[in-house]
Formats: C-alpha cells, structure tokens, sequence
C-alpha cells in the first residue's frame, strides 16, 4: 500500500526495500530519534524528506538512566529477588556490599544532546559532578561541570563512578566504549547504556561483567535486539537490564504527532526546512 501514500509515519521497523515501491511518497515522518535503519542515500535520490523524532523522549530517557542508576546503587534488583524469596535481609556490616548515596559521585556523560543535558541536569540535582563528552566540546558545557571531545573517552573514564551513554549511533561511536574504555574503568563504577548497543563493545562488556572488573552495568540497549536467548548477558548477577523502554513512556506518541503536524504544516506552506529535518 505504500504506493498510493504521500506520507509515512514510521516506527523503528522500516525496511529500506519498500523506497522503490513509493512512487507517490513526499516525506517520512520517523517515530524514533535513531535514524540509522534509513538508507539516506535512497531516499534524497528519490527526493523523499524524512524528520526524526529527536528529542520528543529526551527527559523520559534522561529519567530512565536515572532510575537505573539509583536502582544499582540502592540494590533494588536485590531486593526484588529477596521479595520473592520472602528473605528479609539484615544489616551487612561489610560496608562496600550496602547500599550507597549517589551524591558526590561523578558521572561521566557520553553525548551532550538532548538526553545528555538533560541527564547532566538530573545528576547535578541529586549532588553529582558531572564530566560530558561530545563531538564539539566548543558548543558548551550545557549542563556539565567541563566538557571534552570524543578522544578524551578513555582519558576520563577512571575519573568517573558511573559511565553513562547517551549519544546517538554513528560511524564515530560505533563501538566507542571500547575493551581499552572499560578496562580504564574504576572497579567499583558503574556503566549505563540508554543510546544504542553498538556504542558499547559488547563483547568486553561481557568480559568485563564476567570477570567482575566493574561492579555493576544497567542496559536499556544491546547490540542485538531482542536480546537473544544465549546472551550470557541474562544472567550475569552484576547486569540489570529493561528492554529499550527508557523512552517509551505514555506521552510519547502525543509528542510525536506535535511533531508530525507541525512539518505537514510547513510542508504544505512550502517551507524548505522541517522540525528535526534529516532530509
């Protein structure tokens, strides 16, 4: 049916074979802010726009890491799986297996768009220094107490407790947090993925969570999705994962069609450029 459409709204399961076949398609409005799975190339051959939904989920993701975070240092994981053992845990006196306080931790933020600035402005509340990282270091700190370029990555990671990866997929952060990255890390950091799997090697994440290097790492993302079944990644003690659902909250699709309707707006009025515009 994709023939007889000037327009497309697009979730993340768009297959770049049905470009030949859209004879009549004037624009893609995507539903995701990666763009990754659109071949560029195809669709400006053909003259077709295509808009992101960048930034419509940038607080619910910034939330998400959040929570991940606090969920690991407040060892909530554990304490679900003692509920359901009906197992109340005492005291411990070993002090490094209690919980911890997140203020006065430094988090060091990968990527300083949207999820990123908005994730410096979160940790900064409850009490943390906040390092980021991004491709331009001169558009600014925003948010962060100092701000680095990319190259910086494996320079700062020992400084960090916790490493958090917000930026998008690109040819330069593909496989970014590399073995060196995580082999740089404090053993007693943390590593947060809510950007996309493919920026984490995810082989010497494994090693790394196998061999106990690191003490913990939260994934809302990995490199394969769904995850598959022989992933040691299921069932590693040290690993907390929810399945790429830090955006996916119940605003999210009134946000996109704001969106939507503002570029068929512009669109129709015969602007040249588009709100998040890609193409």
């Amino acid at each position: 049916q994709i023939g007889g459409a000037d327009v497309v709204v697009a979730s993340g399961m768009w297959k770049n074979d049905l470009i030949p076949h859209a004879s009549k398609l004037k624009f893609i409005q995507s539903i995701s802010s990666g763009m990754d799975q659109y071949s560029k190339e195809q669709l400006g051959a053909k003259g077709i726009r295509l808009a992101s939904a960048a930034g419509v989920n940038a607080r619910a993701v910034a939330e998400h890491a959040i929570a991940l975070i606090l969920a690991i240092y407040r060892r909530l994981p554990e304490a679900r799986d003692n509920q359901h053992k009906k197992v109340w845990r005492g005291m411990l006196g070993d002090l490094t297996q209690r919980e911890d306080e997140i203020a006065g931790k430094t988090m060091l933020v990968v990527g300083m768009g949207r999820i990123g600035s908005h994730l410096a402005m979160l940790g900064k509340a409850f009490g943390m220094k906040v390092i980021g990282i991004r491709r331009d270091p001169s558009q600014g700190e925003n948010g962060a107490d100092s701000i680095y370029g990319m190259g910086d990555l494996v320079k700062l990671v020992p400084q960090a407790d916790i490493v958090a990866l917000t930026c998008a997929l690109t040819p330069e952060t593909t496989g970014l947090m590399s073995a060196a990255a995580f082999a740089a890390m404090k053993p007693s950091s943390v590593f947060v993925n809510v950007a996309r799997g493919k920026v984490a090697d995810e082989d010497a994440l494994i090693k790394t969570m196998q061999g106990n290097k690191i003490w913990a790492a939260a994934l809302d993302v990995t490199a394969e999705e769904p995850l598959p079944a022989a992933s040691p990644l299921w069932t590693l003690p040290n690993v907390f994962i929810t399945p790429h659902t830090a955006g996916e909250t119940r605003a999210y699709e009134d946000n996109v069609i704001d969106i939507l309707v503002e570029n068929l707006d512009r669109l129709w009025k015969g602007e040249k450029t588009l709100r998040n515009q890609v193409l």
